[in-house]
């Protein structure tokens, strides 16, 4: 069994203490080095001739990590939220460039991947829907990637929602929240949150809420060690969890 050298980027975070305890506990990762910010990326990259970089830092700096993980000779796994289509598509050229793959996902917890592959069925028979998401008071961005990412899906199966709701006087501005084809997405900021989302949707007589909730960190490891595994095999880019499940 061959183990797999891995770079932690973003390692002095939260999630970064997570990745790097996971690797140094796991028979298939070999901790090949930590970065966090002024560290030299890919000067660890290639002193520790690593495999693979699992990155968790910000969504500002994501096309420089992803650009400097692929040209130093590893393949990426990117937590880092906030890539958009034209982003991927760079991406994508810097993967046949380099040979090295890149894997980015929303989010690498199985069960939030699930939720959101829930969500897109349900979304065929249900007209009105909103996803509520909770994180917490340190997350930068909002709505989260995981809360975008279930709403895009949905939109694959439905064109617009919530086309018959009736609401027109706003007593406090941005009160029903953002709007992505219809779909309302509100976000929670605030202690004693890990990574929670609810999916609700509603017809005539009934609602259904489809909900996740992640009460610790260690729930993504098994989504990055899946990923870490699949993409240092194929050379490839990769948005989202659910391609590989």
């Amino acid at each position: 069994m061959s183990v797999l050298k891995v770079v932690v980027n973003g390692a002095r975070g939260k999630m970064g203490q997570t990745v790097v305890d996971f690797v140094e506990h796991h028979s298939k990762l070999q901790l090949a080095g930590q970065v966090d910010l002024g560290d030299d990326l890919g000067a660890v990259i290639q002193q520790g001739s690593a495999d693979v970089v699992v990155d968790f830092t910000r969504p500002e700096i994501r096309m420089d990590t992803v650009k400097t993980i692929l040209f130093s000779g590893a393949a990426a796994v990117v937590g880092t939220t906030g890539f958009t289509p034209e982003d991927l598509e760079t991406i994508r050229g810097w993967v046949k460039e380099t040979g090295n793959g890149c894997f980015i996902a929303p989010n690498f917890i199985v069960g939030n991947v699930l939720m959101q592959q829930f969500a897109k069925q349900a979304a065929r028979y249900y007209e009105y829907a909103e996803i509520i998401e909770y994180h917490h008071e340190n997350k930068v961005d909002f709505p989260s990637g995981t809360a975008v990412k279930t709403a895009e899906l949905m939109a694959e199966e439905r064109e617009k929602f919530n086309v018959g709701t009736n609401d027109q006087v706003a007593n406090v501005e941005g009160s029903r929240g953002g709007d992505f084809a219809g779909i309302k997405l509100h976000a929670v900021r605030m202690p004693g949150f890990v990574a929670s989302q609810e999916v609700i949707l509603g017809d005539k007589g009934q609602y259904m809420t489809i909900r996740h909730d992640s009460i610790e960190r260690t729930s993504y490891m098994p989504g990055v060690l899946m990923a870490c595994e699949h993409i240092t095999a194929n050379a490839e880019l990769v948005y989202g969890l659910e391609h590989i499940l």
